[in-house]
This record gives C-alpha cells, structure tokens and sequence, in this order.
C-alpha cells in the first residue's frame, strides 16, 4: 500500500508541474513516477506507523518551517545587498569558515538543515562529515546567526520533534 501511496503522490506532482493531459506526457509521468517510486520509496514517511492526524501536524510544522525559511531568506538578501553596495559594506565581509555539531540524528535532518543554511545567502555548507557541519559565512554577523541555533532547532521541530535541540 506504502508504494502505491509514493507513486500517486509522485504522479500527481508530475500532472500538476507538467500541465500537459496527452497519452505520451502521462505515460512519460507514469514511468517515472514508477522509477522514482522503485528507487527511493523509503526516504518519504520513513515512519510509517503515524496516523493522518500526525501527517497533517508534520506538515503544518513544515509549512511554518517553509514560511520562517523564506523570511530568514529575505533577511539575508537585505545583509548581502547591504555588504554589496555600501562602501562601509566592505569593513563588514569577515568571510570565515565556521566548524560546529548538530545535535540533528537523521540524516534527513542534516540533508533539510544543510541546504537551508546554502539558500540562506551569505553562508554556504561546505561539508557534513558525522555531526559537523563546516559552514563558509560571508561575515561576522552569518555566522553568529549560524551560531544561536535557531535554524537547527526548527528543523528538529519539524523532522525530529523528539530530539530537543
């Protein structure tokens, strides 16, 4: 039953980003609905076991996550622009390379957590080796961002609500 949940899901994003309704283009969706199904059928609800209350709180979580995500997004571009343009923007870019654990267990987590500190303009993840994570910040002030935690704590809100971070 699991599969076949992850193969409509997949089918039905691929109809509605495609917008096409021909034969070809929903046979095209359907194989790759199917391979993709084959390939990665357990990275999505790894926790099988939740009921359709759980799912819907996840993804309540998630949107909020999304919308604080799109905001911190905004804050830096306005960071990074400042840097950019003003001239005392330059005594202000500090690029370093900042070295911290997270207290994130799944490798999910740390895969959601890495990527919103790239989108995040000014901090970019060079690499996760365990739990560390070794982050590029423009300046001084990226990185004590990257220092209070916020982000890490909304993420385990979200993915792991059990671990408290």
């Amino acid at each position: 039953m699991y599969p076949f949940l992850v193969f409509v899901l997949l089918l039905l994003n691929w109809v509605a980003f495609s917008g096409k309704f021909d034969a070809f283009h929903l046979g095209l969706g359907a194989f790759s609905a199917l391979v993709v199904t084959l390939l990665s059928q357990d990275l999505l609800f790894s926790d099988r076991n939740k009921s359709a209350g759980d799912r819907f709180a996840e993804a309540g979580r998630f949107l909020r996550y999304a919308l604080w995500l799109l905001w911190q997004i905004s804050l830096a571009n306005v960071h990074v622009f400042k840097l950019a343009i003003t001239g005392s923007g330059q005594a202000e870019i500090a690029p370093k390379v900042v070295k911290f654990k997270t207290k994130l267990k799944s490798d999910f987590a740390k895969f959601v957590f890495a990527n919103s500190i790239t989108l995040t303009p000014g901090t970019v993840t060079i690499s996760i080796t365990g739990n560390q994570f070794l982050v590029h910040a423009i300046s001084e002030a990226t990185a004590q961002d990257l220092a209070t935690g916020e982000m890490e704590r909304r993420v385990a809100e979200v993915f792991e609500p059990e671990v408290a971070v």
